[in-house]
């Protein structure tokens, strides 16, 4: 199997978490876009959803499902979203696609947060995948320096502008040993937006693709 028929296999187990009358948060990427092509036969069973990007409520109403705004909802159900890298705690990466600000926003306000991925993205420490941060435009060079302070080579992504106006810092050659520590102090460090770090907020279900079936962690 490829890496997409394994992301298209955690997309199909995650659509078994979806229940009539839900208002479903949805994330943005490769692995969350087979999500919403499937959501597309469910959607006279649903109420509609909250999209983290500007891409994925595109997507989404192209396939005729109500997009609503988080503020409009309360708390939502269900979150159901990709992963950069993951930990066995369900601590996770994110932010590849540069969407990780809503991301977490629409995370932070789901009962139910369902990560989705091919089984590749599984890891013991964090940090391969080279770690997003949002930042607001004059404060990018005050955060490289900061991130440098923390053993991090920050690269600012080019030509990327986030929904919200801002940059990304890729940060290089972490070893991600404390993440809800490092979260916590990077979001610290004025300027920064948020960071792709998802630990305070981890997934509650991680749903891997792999060969022989999705397989599925809590």
């Amino acid at each position: 199997m490829t890496a997409d028929d394994l992301k298209r296999q955690a997309a199909e187990a995650a659509i078994e978490y979806v229940e009539s009358g839900m208002i479903v948060g949805i994330g943005t990427g490769s692995t969350a876009n087979h999500f919403i092509d499937l959501l597309a036969k469910l959607k006279g069973k649903i109420d509609g959803t909250v999209a983290s990007s500007e891409a994925s409520a595109a997507r989404l109403r192209g396939h005729g499902i109500e997009v609503m705004e988080l503020n409009n909802t309360g708390p939502l159900s269900l979150y159901v979203d990709g992963a950069d890298e993951s930990n066995r705690e369900l601590h996770l990466i994110k932010g590849g696609g540069g969407a990780l600000t809503r991301e977490k926003i629409v995370a932070g306000a789901s009962e139910k947060f369902i990560c989705i991925a091919d089984d590749s993205k599984l890891v013991d420490v964090m940090g391969s995948f080279p770690l997003p941060i949002e930042v607001i435009p004059m404060a990018r060079s005050h955060v490289a320096r900061e991130l440098v302070k923390l053993d991090g080579q920050p690269v600012l992504r080019e030509g990327f502008t986030t929904d919200n106006g801002n940059l990304i810092l890729d940060i290089h050659g972490l070893q991600i040993m404390q993440p809800v520590h490092l979260e916590q102090t990077i979001n610290a460090i004025a300027g920064v937006v948020t960071v792709g770090i998802f630990a305070q907020r981890p997934a509650d279900v991680l749903i891997l693709g792999q060969e022989g079936g999705a397989r599925i962690i809590t």
